[in-house]
C-alpha cells in the first residue's frame, strides 16, 4: 500500500472532531517513508525560521544548518545584504562552511573552489583550461531569505509567498511582543531521541502541565478556553497566565518597557507551521525551533530574547543564567516524557489512546499537519 494510503487510513480516528478523536497513530512518528514525505510537503514548502540578525550583525557573520538532510549556509555580505544559498560546492558538493563565525570567503576543503559571502564563486584553480566553463556563471544555489523583525527566515520554494504576506496575522497578534527591541541573551542547543513533532505537541498540551510541571511553573498556568485560537494551516494563538520564566515566576527583571499595562502573570504562546513556536512572557520572548535530524532524533533550539536596555543592566549576566537553567530544568522535566513516548511508537503494541478536551490546541496542531501531508479533504470525511 503506498505510503499516502496507509497514512490516510491509519489517521481516520485522529481526523474525528475532538469529543470523538484518537491520538495519531505510531506510523507518523516512526516511519521513514512518512519523515521523507515531511521534508517535500512540509519544510520545504514554508519559510522557516533560522536565527536572529544579531547572530549576524557584521560583514562576514554566517552561520549553518542542516534542514530534512539539506545542508544551508546563512551569510552577511559586505554591502550588509543577508544571503542564503545551499551549502554545497558546485563542483562535488562538499560543504563549505561549518559551524559559524566570521570569514572573508567560503573555501572548499576539497578542491579549493573559493565563494563570495553572496554566493558567487571567485576562485576555481585549473578550471581556465576546461572550454567553455565560465566562473562568472556559477555559484552556490541561492536559497530565499527574508527578516521580520529582526528574524531570519528561509524557504526553498520559489513559489511561497512573500514573508510578510506569510506572516501578515502574525504581525497583527504579536508585533506588541517588540522583538525587533529585543537582542539575543541566550541560546540553547540540545538533541532529544524521539520524532520533531513530539516537541510541538507537547508544548500545545495543556493536560500535561499541572502534572508533570507541578514543581515548576504548572501550578501558576491557568488560560481560558476563549483566548485559544485555532486559525488555518495548523496555527494557533493562546494568551494565557503563567508569570516569568523563572523560578517562583519572580519577576526578576521587571516589565519589557512597551508591557507596562500587561500584568506579570501575562503569556502568550504562537506556534507557526512547520516547527516554530513563540512564547512571549512579560519580561522576555523566547522562540523555540524543532529540526528533526531523524524520525527519531529532533535538534532543538531556544532563543531568549530581552530588551536592549535590560542588557546594561549590573548582574544582567548572572540573571540571565537563571533564566537559563530554569528552562533546562523544564526541558529535562519534558524530555523523560517525549522520549518514552517515542519508545511506545517502536512498539507494534502500541495502540492511540483518546484525546481529551484539554488536548484542542494538540488536536488542531496534529491535524493541521495532516491536512498538508495528505489534504483537508479527509478530515472532512472522517467527520461524516
Amino acid at each position: 500500500m503506498p505510503i499516502q494510503a496507509e497514512l490516510a487510513h491509519a489517521v481516520a480516528g485522529t481526523r474525528r472532531p475532538l469529543a470523538q478523536a484518537l491520538h495519531a497513530p505510531r506510523v507518523i512518528y516512526h516511519s521513514p517513508e512518512v519523515f521523507r514525505l515531511e521534508a517535500e510537503r512540509y519544510f520545504k514548502r514554508d519559510w522557516l525560521f533560522v536565527g536572529r540578525e544579531e547572530e549576524l550583525a557584521e560583514p562576514g557573520d554566517f552561520l549553518t544548518h542542516r534542514v530534512v538532510g539539506e545542508p544551508i549556509v546563512v551569510a552577511r555580505d559586505n554591502t550588509g545584504a543577508l544571503n542564503a544559498f545551499y551549502n554545497m560546492c558546485v563542483h562535488r558538493g562538499v560543504e563549505v562552511a561549518y559551524g559559524c563565525g566570521n570569514t572573508r570567503s567560503f573555501k572548499c576543503p576539497y578542491h579549493g573552489w573559493v565563494y563570495g559571502l553572496d554566493g558567487s564563486l571567485s576562485g576555481a584553480a585549473y578550471m581556465k583550461d576546461s572550454p567553455g566553463f565560465e566562473i562568472r556563471q556559477e555559484r552556490l544555489r541561492p536559497l530565499r531569505v527574508a527578516t521580520w523583525r529582526r528574524n531570519i527566515f528561509v524557504s526553498f520554494d520559489e513559489a511561497a509567498p512573500p514573508l510578510e504576506m506569510y506572516l501578515a496575522s502574525w504581525e497583527r497578534d504579536f508585533a506588541f511582543l517588540g522583538m525587533e527591541r529585543c537582542r539575543l541573551g541566550n541560546k540553547i542547543e540540545m538533541e532529544l531521541n524521539c520524532n520533531w513533532k513530539f516537541i510541538s505537541e507537547n508544548l500545545m498540551d495543556f493536560y500535561h502541565v499541572g502534572v508533570l510541571h507541578a514543581k515548576t511553573f504548572g501550578a501558576r498556568f491557568s488560560w481560558e478556553d476563549d483566548k485559544v485560537r485555532l486559525e488555518p494551516d495548523g496555527r494557533i494563538k493562546i494568551f494565557y497566565n503563567a508569570g516569568p520564566p523563572t523560578p517562583g515566576a519572580e519577576p526578576l527583571l521587571g516589565k519589557m518597557p512597551w508591557l507596562e499595562d500587561h500584568p506579570f502573570s501575562f503569556a502568550c504562546t504562537g506556534y507557526l507551521p512547520p516547527n516554530l513556536t513563540v512564547f512571549g512572557r512579560i519580561d522576555c520572548v523566547r522562540p523555540m525551533i524543532a529540526w528533526p535530524l531523524a524520525v527519531d532524533r529532533t535538534k532543538v533550539l531556544i532563543y531568549h530574547l530581552f530588551p536592549e536596555e535590560f542588557f546594561a543592566r549590573p548582574g544582567f549576566q548572572e540573571t540571565l543564567k537563571i533564566y537559563r537553567d530554569y528552562q533546562l530544568t523544564v526541558l529535562e522535566e519534558d524530555r523523560s516524557m517525549i522520549e518514552s513516548m517515542q519508545l511506545a511508537m517502536a512498539s507494534p503494541a502500541y495502540r492511540p489512546g483518546r484525546m481529551s478536551v484539554l488536548e484542542k490546541p494538540l488536536h488542531h496542531y496534529i491535524n493541521g499537519y495532516l491536512d498538508r501531508m495528505l489534504g483537508a479533504d479527509t478530515r472532512r470525511e472522517a467527520a461524516e
